[in-house]
């Protein structure tokens, strides 16, 4: 649920949204989801000040309300970090 929502709004915000690859981490009551976007498209992502993700986090928090679950959204910044995950 939480991953398809993230991976829709990212898809939706970026240059290369084939680059989007989201993955979801589920425990009794935490969801962690790590996003990785293309390098190109960080800023897209993270937005001016950091609004863009802070509002995305919002949403994620929202829905996360409506599930009884905390979610923490992780953006993954290196390819190298999403494999290890």
């Amino acid at each position: 649920m939480f991953k398809d929502l993230i991976e829709y709004i990212a898809k939706s915000l970026v240059d290369y949204p084939d680059r989007v690859v989201v993955h979801e981490v589920t425990g009794e009551t935490v969801v962690i989801v790590k996003l990785t976007v293309a390098e190109e498209d960080l800023g897209k992502i993270i937005g001016r000040y950091g609004r863009t993700l802070k509002a995305i986090r919002s949403v994620l928090y929202t829905a996360g309300i409506h599930a009884n679950r905390k979610v923490i959204l992780e953006l993954i910044e290196s390819p190298d970090e999403a494999s290890e995950a």
